[in-house]
């Protein structure tokens, strides 16, 4: 990308010019036959032209128009589709359909500011997408991986545990972007789990866990007020634990018992 394009805040542009770590992050998935990989903010293409010899067909959210001659021309009549629409406001369920594909995967350099949402819009989506690599800002790429009892750990670690295997594969200094941006970046890989826990009725479960952390500082009993606290109470004391305890404390399965429960 030519250093004199005009690169807009508003959109969070920040493009990767090292070709080792481009490279690193479009194989981090061996993908299976019959496959698509998405991604969001291609900017001038340069994880594009990888993903391209990786995967049998790329689609590309773009937002910014300024970058859609440069990206049409740089592509042409390759494996490569770019739609120029907002990520967020489009329906990938029907943008997905014409691929037909059997293997749907996630692998992008996401702008800081919209990082959460698109991943929540992924996962809410009733796409089965396998595999998801994404480049975000560091502090988030701590959340999304945290261990519990930590202060990085929250509602959306927990939502993310549930549905995927996270591992943070390696940390991107800010060196490596132009603009170059305030923090450093993290790449994140979430795995499907294959077998989902059991959940009774996800709305409860996704309810009780955005609700117990809903003031970090308080307690389940301060936090859980609405629900019914003894019986919460009673699958907290199998694990030795009462509802004095902090929502950061309790991990993954103890959640679904509790929603379960309720």
């Amino acid at each position: 990308m030519d250093k004199q394009f005009h690169f807009k805040k508003k959109y969070g542009q920040n493009f990767l010019h090292n070709e080792g770590i481009i490279n690193k992050i479009a194989t981090s998935i061996t993908p299976e036959e019959n496959n698509l990989v998405i991604e969001v903010g291609p900017g001038g293409g340069a994880l594009t032209k990888e993903l391209q010899h990786h995967f049998d067909n790329v689609l590309a959210y773009e937002i910014d128009l300024d970058l859609r001659d440069e990206l049409e021309s740089s592509f042409g009549n390759s494996n490569v589709s770019f739609i120029f629409r907002d990520f967020m406001l489009s329906n990938i369920e029907e943008d997905v359909k014409e691929y037909q594909a059997s293997h749907i995967y996630f692998i992008a350099n996401l702008p800081y500011y919209i990082t959460t949402p698109i991943v929540q819009k992924l996962i809410n989506s009733s796409l089965n997408v396998e595999g998801i690599v994404i480049m975000v800002q560091k502090e988030v790429a701590d959340r999304f991986s945290a261990s519990v009892s930590t202060k990085e750990y929250n509602s959306l670690t927990v939502f993310l545990n549930y549905y995927y295997d996270i591992k943070k594969l390696f940390v991107v200094s800010r060196n490596n972007f132009y603009p170059i941006p305030n923090v450093d970046s993290a790449v994140v890989q979430l795995s499907r789990k294959k077998d989902l826990p059991v959940v009774k009725n996800k709305d409860l479960f996704f309810s009780v866990v955005r609700d117990s952390f809903q003031y970090k500082r308080k307690t389940l009993k301060n936090n859980l007020k609405k629900y019914d606290l003894k019986k919460i109470e009673e699958v907290l004391k199998k694990h030795s634990m009462d509802l004095s305890i902090r929502a950061e404390q309790i991990p993954l399965d103890i959640f679904i018992e509790i929603s379960n429960e309720l």
